[in-house]
């Protein structure tokens, strides 16, 4: 919960929307929605995490924006 949670006070604090989970394979999966530059540094982020987080590789897509309302941990 400790990537999770620190994401969503991240996106909350840049105006960000969307969502982050876990994976069954122990990986972590977002969604974002807001301005370019918000998002941009959201992903900068997930680059390394927070302290003590371990990430191995990041993958971006762009997507078509969904209309999204507040930012939902699961």
């Amino acid at each position: 919960m400790f990537f999770r949670d620190t994401l969503r006070r991240h996106a909350q604090a840049a105006g960000v929307v969307g969502w982050v989970r876990n994976n069954p394979d122990g990986g972590v999966e977002a969604v974002f929605e807001g301005e370019q530059d918000a998002v941009e540094r959201l992903v900068d982020f997930c680059r390394t995490g927070p302290r003590g987080a371990r990430v191995d590789a990041i993958e971006v897509y762009e997507e078509t924006p969904e209309g999204l309302d507040g930012f939902r941990v699961s």
